[in-house]
Parts: structure tokens; C-alpha cells; sequence
């Protein structure tokens, strides 16, 4: 549906009424963006956008980003405007206060049609990338009928100039994702001022570069926005579009500076931006003929979607796409044949290879997982399972080749997460997770259930030095809301690790796997996944308890030596094997209270044992118990010479063990 300028004008400037009198209301915000772009998302929305407002989780939909989410007021008003259930005017008036959807940057989790959480600039469009290329690999597998869809992007100067833009572009420009459109909003200002203070690349330059293709529009023109997208779809290229436009538009004394950006634009202003826009409406209503013509944008949609549903009921993997969009595993995928033979004939490999070896049964057996690594492919093992690469020429492949681009990767995994019908997984060094930290906040924020595959997850890397050995990074992820942070000690720990983390539908998992051989622990067939108590009694003293050795990873083995060399002298130990302690915070108080009784030190002592920073251990030690790790920085040298150097062996651990038991 095209509309006559006449009639498009008061609907861009009900965008513009509605943001700038929701941050008023607030006291807080950014009314320029909205107002500044009102008239690009007007177009987009009304003519090229893809959905159903009385469906807004309709799996072939187009996906709306807004990466520039401080402009948060924009999506708001596109989604009440448009039809949606929510937000209500009621939650806009409440913009930015407690109990109202409308946050200050937009949460996937509080209102339908919000597709990613935005706000930390640039990751928006990195988690548009991923997006697009869920939709290619679901368009390989399904076929055009049922999945052919675009993604839209609305950035601003600041997504452009993070450096993970630098990385999601590359990305996308090697992988050819054509259906993708980033809507650039040039308007040379940012908080502090005009863009000249801080930058003077050629961006236009730059995203040619990547091998995207590049438009430019005036940004306030309705035919030359429909011109430029018109190219945008026509080439077989990501597409930047760039928007020249007034921040603030509208506003009579401060368009075009920073002083709409982050704050209100105050009574006075928006009394004059009324006159200005010709908006004699009062705040937070809308001439009935302006709603109803937003509200007829959506016929379009309503009317694919039906047309998309019929085709759908006729497909003959109707149940199978319906499966993997649900987000819902096969009814008989299980990994407990698989573990059985590990009990059946133990396996001394690093976790990493068992992670490997997991794999090989999880891609057999789970069509949607796309795996991938940022250029550690063969040191993280993540290709199993005779999965193929994901090429611009064949988007069927299951395996990324991300190259050095965590953060990027990291982003990417996000959005195809969020896009729906595939699993993702990737790896790369656990101490790269800095690295990809602010994509991880953003998946545990998200509820994307995204698999990081982290190795070389100690000290017991070995030569590699101390830029490469994680001592802080556990316990630093750890202290994540809403992230599983697990450190199997063996295969049989590993596999029951990925079979947790491919069941969480709303949290993501990183997986902290060694680079050394370790020995397999659990040689007994049990009757449940032990891991999934998070932690879990590996082996109970024989003489009277004096002690619980509580350790993670490769230092659970150093813990049962230690256990032998106690029991010897007549000391009863038991082991606990922490594979993920967020998981043995959710178990109820008696389990805990079993696995580790609330008795004084001068009872049981409780000793850590873990290779990296000693930090937080004492929630489970209590403050008399005992703490082995590492506080400092590591060395290089081989693995085991570490181990010995750090005190991380059972001759170094047993003597201080006596020493607090005869203090």
C-alpha cells in the first residue's frame, strides 16, 4: 500500500508527537532519534514492512531492529500505531516508569514486535546479521514458500562507529545476506556534539568496502526513502541506506543539535514543534483518521500471513518447521545411549574432545544446531557430526567460519537465537570471553538460548603464557544473572553439560572445556543427568567426615587424589563435583543441605579447589574453610609444571588441609 504524501506527513508526525510527549512526561530520553527518522519508519513500516499485529510471533515476518535503542520512543509508537495488543497509550504515558513496557531502551521480553533488546549501540545490528542469516539457512532447508523474509535495521552514528559494526559487517558482506537493510540515520550529531569532534571516515566508503551495497536518500523525502529501498531490495548485497536527516525534527529552536538527543525538549519547545508540525491534537491522543490510517497499514500483512498460513497447512514439514520454530527438541533425542558407552569404556580426553565427541551425536540427531568458531576451529572442536559450511553459495551448511570476530560472533549467535528455529553454538578461548562479555549480558538479558563453547579454560593451557590463561573469567560469569556456567571435569560431565544447555529455552550456557587430558571420573551408570543438580556427591567418605573437597573442571581428579591421601591417615573425605553453581543455587534447601551440611569447620572442613581466582568461593567454603586456586596471573610453561608450581596438586593441598584441621 502506498499512501499520498498528504496523508503519510501527519503519520510520520504522530511519531513525532507521541516521543517527544512521552519523554516529557518521563522527564527522560531521547526524542530526536524518533523524530528525526520518523519519516523513513513511516515508509518502511507502511509499505515494505512484512507482519501481522494480531500475530506478532508469525515465524515468516519480517524482523524490525531497532539498533539505535535510546530511540526507544520510535519502535513504541510504531507498534501501538500500527495495531499491536501493546503498548497501550497508557503504557507510553508511562514511558520509562515502573510496571510500563515502553523501558528505556527496548526489552525483547516485555512487548511482541520488540525483536532484540537495543541500547548498547552497535549490537543491534550485529544481532540483525544473525537474524538474516537464520532466515537463509531456513529458506535453504523449508524452501521459499514457507520461509522468505527480510530484515530491517534502524542504526545511528554511535552502532556505525563501535567496533563491532566493523565485525558484523564483514560477516555480512562476505556471506552475501541480501536481505538485509540497515537504515543509516545521518545526522552528524552525537551527545557530545557534531559527529566532526570525534570522527571524519567515509562510512559510506567503509560498508562498500565489506562488500556491501550503498544508497543514500534525503531522509525526510517520502519517494526518495521509497527510491532507495527499492534499490535496497533489488541488490543481491546487505544494503546500507543512508538517511540524511534533522535530529529533532520538528523542533524549532533545537532540531538539528545535540540538544535533543538525551533530554526533553521542555513545554515550550513542544508547544512550538506543535505549531510547526501542524499537531493540534493535546498529548497522547491521535486524530482518528491519522489512527486509522496507521492502523490500515497492517491489512497487507494480515493478508500474506493467510495466504502464508495455507501454504503452510499443505507443506509437507509443516510439523518439523513447526517443531524447530517452538523451539522444542525432538521427542526422542536423548544422549543417554551415547553416555552409557562412555561408562561402558571410559575415555581420558580433554573436555574440549569430549565436547567434540557430544557433538558428533547432538548434530546427528539435532537438525537445527549451527555451530561454529572465531578462527579456533580446530583447537575449540566444534565441527562434528559431518555438519558443512554456511557459504554465501550454500546457506544450508550448518558450521560458521566467524573469523576473528568473538564479539561479532557472539552477537550473531544473539540473533539467530531470537530469529527462531535454529541453536547456535560457537566457540573460542575462555579468556576471549572479554571479549564477547557484553554479547554474553546481552544473551542471559535476551533469554537466547545460545551455547558458548569455551576452551583453554585454565592455567592448564600450558605455554600459550598468561595473555592466554583464564584466572578471573569463571567467577566473573559466574556472578551473571540468568547464565549457566558450566565446568564438566570429564566426557561423561561434558555430555550431560550439552544435554542441559540444548534444554534451556531461555537462558544461555557456556560450556568451560580444558585443553589437557583428564580422566574419566564417573565410571558408574546412574540413574539421572547428576549434573543437572549443578552440583553433586561424587564420592562419599569412607572414614569419619572431617572433610568436603569441593572441586570443578580438571581439578576434580586432583580432589579425589587428595580424598585417597586423607582417607589413608584415617580422615574421612568427601568429593562434590561444582559443575555449575547455578544450578546447585536452584536446588531446594534439603539437597543442599545434604551435599553440604551446615555444620561448624571445627566439624567438617569445606576446601575449594579450583584453578583460577579464589574470589566468591567462600559462599560454599564459609569463611573458615579453605580456598585453593590462583590469585594472581599464570606462567608459561607446560601444564603440568604449573599445576606443581601453583599448588594445585594433592601433595601441595593435603598438608594445608592438616594444617587447618590441627590449627
Amino acid at each position: 500500500m502506498s499512501l499520498a504524501t498528504s496523508r503519510m506527513v501527519p503519520m510520520a508526525n504522530a511519531i513525532r508527537a507521541l516521543s517527544m510527549d512521552a519523554v516529557q512526561a518521563a522527564n527522560s530520553g531521547h526524542p530526536g532519534m524518533p523524530m528525526g527518522m520518523a519519516d523513513v519508519a513511516t515508509v518502511l513500516w507502511s509499505e515494505y514492512l512484512k507482519h501481522d499485529p494480531k500475530a506478532p510471533g508469525w515465524a515468516d515476518r519480517d524482523r524490525f531492529v531497532l539498533s539505535a535503542g535510546h530511540g526507544s520512543m520510535l519502535i513504541y509508537s510504531l507498534l501501538h500505531l500500527s495495531g499491536y495488543e501493546r503498548p497501550t497509550m497508557e503504557d507510553i504515558r508511562n514511558f520509562r516508569q515502573i510496571g510500563s513496557p515502553c523501558a528505556g531502551h527496548p526489552e525483547n521480553f516485555l512487548l511482541d514486535g520488540v525483536e532484540s533488546t537495543t541500547g548498547p549501540l552497535g549490537q543491534g545490528l550485529a544481532m540483525s546479521v544473525g537474524m538474516a542469516m537464520a532466515e537463509r539457512h531456513l529458506n535453504a532447508t523449508f524452501g521459499d514458500e514457507i520461509v522468505d523474509h527480510r530484515t530491517w535495521v534502524i542504526a545511528g552514528d554511535g552502532c556505525l562507529m563501535e567496533g563491532i559494526n566493523h565485525e558484523a559487517i564483514g560477516l555480512a558482506g562476505h556471506l552475501k545476506l541480501g536481505r538485509l537493510t540497515v537504515f543509516w540515520d545521518d545526522n552528524n550529531i552525537t551527545i557530545d556534539g557534531t559527529t566532526d569532534l570525534s570522527t571524519s571516515e567515509n562510512i559510506k566508503a567503509r560498508y562498500e568496502a565489506t562488500g556491501w551495497h550503498v544508497v543514500s536518500c534525503d531522509g525526510h523525502d517520502f519517494d526518495d526513502i521509497r527510491r532507495a529501498i527499492d534499490e535496497a531490495v533489488a541488490d543481491e548485497r546487505p544494503s546500507l541506506v543512508a538517511c540524511k536527516t534533522v535530529i529533532g525534527k520538528g523542533a524549532p529552536n533545537k532540531q538539528g543539535t545535540s540538544a535533543t538527543h538525551g533530554a526533553p525538549l521542555g513545554d515550550d519547545e513542544i508547544t512550538a514543534a506543535r505549531g510547526v508540525l501542524g499537531w493540534e491534537s493535546a498529548p497522547f491522543e491521535i486524530p482518528e483518521e491519522v489512527l486509522s490510517d496507521w492502523r490500515g497499514t497492517a491489512d497487507d500483512g494480515a493478508r500474506a500471513h493467510s495466504e502464508w498460513q495455507m501454504r503452510l497447512d499443505g507443506y509437507a514439514q509443516k510439523a518439523e518447521f513447526q517443531r524447530r520454530m517452538a523451539g522444542e527438541l525432538p521427542k526422542d533425542f536423548s544422549l543417554d545411549k551415547y553416555i552409557k558407552g562412555l561408562i561402558d569404556q571410559p575415555q581420558k580426553v580433554a573436555t574440549r574432545k569430549a565436547s567434540e565427541m557430544a557433538l558428533a551425536e547432538i548434530n546427528t540427531g539435532l537438525p537445527e544446531t549451527i555451530g561454529g568458531s572465531a578462527d579456533l576451529t580446530g583447537s575449540n572442536n566444534t565441527k562434528a557430526g559431518g555438519i558443512g559450511p554456511f557459504t554465501a553459495d550454500d546457506y544450508s551448511g550448518r558450521y560458521v567460519y566467524y573469523g576473528i570476530r568473538e564479539f561479532g560472533m557472539a552477537a550473531a549467535m544473539n540473533g539467530m537465537a531470537l530469529h527462531g528455529g535454529v541453536i547456535p553454538y560457537g566457540g573460542t578461548f575462555l579468556v576471549f570471553t572479554d571479549y564477547c562479555r557484553a554479547a554474553i549480558r546481552l544473551s542471559a538479558l535476551q533469554q537466547a538460548r545460545v551455547v558458548y563453547v569455551m576452551t583453554h579454560d585454565s592455567i592448564g593451557l600450558g605455554e600459550d603464557g598468561p595473555t592466554h590463561q583464564p584466572i578471573e573469567h569463571v567467577q566473573s560469569l559466574r556472578m551473571m544473572p540468568n547464565l549457566l556456567v558450566m565446568r564438566p571435569a570429564d566426557a561423561v560431565e561434558t555430555a550431560e553439560c550439552w544435554d542441559i544447555a540444548l534444554r534451556q529455552p531461555d537462558r544461555p550456557t557456556v560450556l568451560a572445556l580444558s585443553r589437557q587430558n583428564l580422566p574419566q571420573m564417573r565410571t558408574h551408570q546412574l540413574s539421572e543427568n547428576m549434573t543437572e543438580r549443578g552440583g553433586y556427591r561424587l564420592q562419599a567418605a569412607q572414614a569419619a567426615r572431617r572433610v568436603i573437597l569441593i572441586a570443578t573442571g580438571s581439578e576434580l581428579h586432583v580432589a579425589m587424589e587428595c580424598a585417597e591421601k586423607l582417607e589413608a591417615d584415617g580422615i574421612g573425605a568427601d568429593v562434590v563435583s561444582m559443575v555449575c553453581t547455578q544450578l546447585f543455587d536452584e536446588q531446594d534447601e534439603a539437597y543442599r543441605a545434604d551435599i553440604l551440611p551446615d555444620v561448624s569447620p571445627d566439624e567438617v572442613l569445606r576446601v575449594s579447589i579450583e584453578a583460577g581466582t579464589t574470589f566468591g568461593w567462600d559462599r560454599y567454603t564459609m569463611t573458615n574453610g579453605l580456598r585453593i586456586g590462583i590469585d594472581r596471573f599464570g606462567a608459561s610453561a607446560p601444564a603440568e609444571d604449573l599445576f606443581e608450581k601453583f599448588g594445585l596438586t594433592a601433595d601441595a593441598i593435603v598438608p594445608q588441609i592438616m594444617n587447618k584441621l590441627n590449627a
